[in-house]
C-alpha cells in the first residue's frame, strides 16, 4: 500500500465517485497515512469488541443451541463488524480484509478458546466483506451494500466455521448454520457497521472521509 498525506480535492472527489468509473481510478489505490491510522484504530477497537463477545456469547449460546441445530450461528455478527466497518470508512481495496485481519489477529494474541485458527477466521470473514465491495467497485455505499458486506463476511464465515469446527456436521446443521452465520453478518455487522459510521461522521471525527462528509452534507 502506498502512502499520501495530502487532502487533495482529487481525493474528496474519489471517495464518492461513481462505479461506472472503474478500479482504474489511482487515488483509489493510494492510502493517505490517515487511512492507515484510523484503519488500525478501527482494528484495535473491534478487537475489544471480539475479546468481549469471546466471552459474553456463552450465555446467549446456551438458550439457542437447544431450539435447532445450528441457530447459534446467529452470534457471529459482532466477530464480524471490523472489516465491515474499515471497508465503509475507509473506502479502499483491502480496508475491509485489513480491519478484519488485524482485530482477529490481536484477539488471537490476547488468547481465546479458538487460538491461532482465530487469524484465519479474520482472513476469511474480511475477504468476503472485501468481495462485496469490490464487486460494486468500491463506488457505492449505501446501506443495502454494507449489509450485503455484512453478508458476504457472515456467509464466509459460516463456511469456514463448518469445515474447521463442525466437520462432522449433518445437512440440516449445515444450512442452518450458515443461514444464521449470513444473517448475522448483514443485520448486525453490515447494520451495524452503517450506524456506527454514521453515529461517528455526526461527532465530526471522519471529516476526512467520504463517510463523514457525506452525513455532514446533509444535516
Amino acid at each position: 500500500m502506498s502512502t499520501s498525506t495530502s487532502g487533495s480535492t482529487t481525493e474528496s472527489a474519489s471517495a464518492t465517485a461513481s462505479p461506472s468509473k472503474g478500479l482504474g481510478r489511482p487515488e483509489l489505490w493510494r492510502w493517505r497515512v490517515v487511512d492507515i491510522v484510523v484503519a488500525s484504530v478501527i482494528a484495535v477497537a473491534c478487537a475489544l469488541i471480539f475479546l468481549l463477545w469471546n466471552v459474553g456469547y456463552e450465555v446467549p449460546s446456551t438458550f439457542l443451541t437447544p431450539l435447532l441445530p445450528g441457530v447459534q450461528g446467529l452470534l457471529a455478527g459482532p466477530w464480524l463488524i471490523a472489516g465491515v466497518l474499515g471497508g465503509l470508512i475507509i473506502r479502499k481495496p483491502g480496508a475491509a480484509l485489513y480491519t478484519e485481519l488485524v482485530a482477529a489477529i490481536i484477539s488471537a494474541l490476547v488468547g481465546n478458546a479458538w487460538g491461532p485458527l482465530t487469524i484465519v477466521s479474520g482472513l476469511v470473514q474480511g475477504l468476503g466483506a472485501e468481495l462485496i465491495f469490490l464487486v460494486f467497485l468500491y463506488g457505492v455505499w449505501r446501506l443495502p451494500v454494507v449489509m450485503l458486506a455484512g453478508a458476504g463476511a457472515g456467509l464466509a464465515c459460516g463456511i469456514n466455521d463448518r469445515i474447521l469446527w463442525y466437520a462432522g456436521a449433518d445437512t440440516l446443521f449445515t444450512t442452518v448454520y450458515i443461514v444464521s452465520t449470513t444473517i448475522s453478518g448483514a443485520i448486525i455487522a453490515g447494520l451495524g457497521a452503517w450506524l456506527i459510521a454514521r453515529g461517528l461522521a455526526a461527532t465530526g471525527a471522519l471529516g476526512r472521509f467520504a463517510a463523514g462528509r457525506e452525513v455532514t452534507a446533509r444535516v
